[in-house]
């Protein structure tokens, strides 16, 4: 395993565990759909939560929310869209968590609600 792929593995089980912290019910990791990847499908009230995580070990390139291109999501809407209709759920937004840090490290985790639509 490559060292992005090994932060990127640790970053998205540092925002499962977020997630769960605040009530989440983790239902899915790396989802596949015709349209790509959805890193993390979460429950919380009656709606489900698509959500991006993206991890860095510096800001040296930016946060790590700033790698979310227009390109990115214009794939992460028709994934999200696919999975809602595929599943029969009505009510679903997309989530960003930003993981900053690196293994063995106490990682800064910011959480952007509703941040794609």
């Amino acid at each position: 395993m490559k060292h992005t792929q090994r932060v990127g593995k640790w970053g998205e089980e540092i925002a499962a565990d977020h997630l769960t912290q605040k009530g989440c019910q983790i239902i899915g990791q790396n989802v596949r759909t015709p349209y790509g990847e959805i890193d993390i499908v979460a429950r919380q009230n009656n709606i489900t939560i698509f959500i991006e995580v993206k991890t860095r070990t510096s800001n040296k390139m930016g946060l790590p929310e700033d790698s979310i291109t227009p390109r990115k999501r214009e794939h992460m809407i028709p994934c999200a869209e696919h999975y809602a209709a595929e599943h029969e759920i009505d009510h679903w937004q997309i989530d960003v968590i930003s993981i900053e840090g690196k293994p063995g490290s106490t990682p800064r985790v910011t959480y952007f609600g509703n941040a794609i639509s």
